[in-house]
């Protein structure tokens, strides 16, 4: 399975787009949501320095057609409300693609993780776009598990290594005496443990945020 994290650009006419640049400081933590036929439902911890006002403004917007204090304080507040405009949760119902909670929003920008197949992935791109919202990718890459990157020779290579110390500084056993130990031949280890080693390296910087381009999610998906 393939796993991304999006940045989710919200359209103007959308109520958190504008809300939410109004009040560029505040962050908006989606706790729960729910899509319902026509609407949806979420409960949204807000945090800022002017959480009364947000709310009002919540309160008085057209797409809000329902909302209740579940808690609340002068720079927190968490509310559960019915919108007619639940796009990120339209999009994600209507791809298949679970959004995973809490997805935290904040000056007209969403930041999601999904988790699942290359196709939905991709369908999940095409409900954003046919829904209005633009994305750009900050990291994709196939999800396994660790005993999935590498081999069983090359763990087992890996784990002698450790053990014996020769990842140690200052290294604690030669390349001759892991060999050795493991009754493989120098060259064998050599080239297993590089084998290895790329495998862990690609899979951390791969990790690592902002190296990825703006191509598109179908794009990324299919150099993966």
């Amino acid at each position: 399975m393939a796993q991304a994290t999006l940045t989710v650009t919200m359209p103007d006419q959308l109520w958190i787009q504008q809300l939410s640049t109004e009040y560029p400081d505040a962050t908006f933590r989606v706790l729960a949501g729910v899509p319902g036929s026509d609407t949806g439902f979420a409960l949204v911890r807000i945090a800022g320095s002017k959480v009364p006002e947000i709310v009002d403004d919540m309160t008085e917007h057209p797409q809000i057609t329902e909302l209740t204090l579940a808690q609340w304080s002068d720079n927190e507040a968490t509310v559960h409300f019915e919108t007619t405009a639940p796009l990120l949760l339209f999009s994600s119902q209507e791809s298949g693609m679970p959004i995973e909670l809490p997805v935290e929003i904040a000056d007209g920008e969403a930041t999601i993780e999904v988790t699942g197949s290359r196709d939905r992935l991709a369908e999940l791109a095409e409900q954003l776009e046919h829904f209005g919202l633009q994305y750009r990718i900050d990291n994709v890459r196939e999800r396994l598990h660790e005993s999935q990157l590498l081999s069983e020779r090359q763990l087992e290579v890996v784990a002698a290594a450790v053990e014996k110390g020769y990842y140690d500084t200052p290294r604690q056993c030669s390349l001759t005496e892991l060999a050795e130990h493991l009754d493989i031949a120098k060259s064998t280890c050599s080239e297993t443990l590089h084998r290895a080693e790329e495998a862990i390296i690609k899979r951390f910087v791969e990790d690592l945020p902002g190296l990825d381009g703006e191509e598109s999610l179908e794009e990324q998906l299919a150099a993966n």
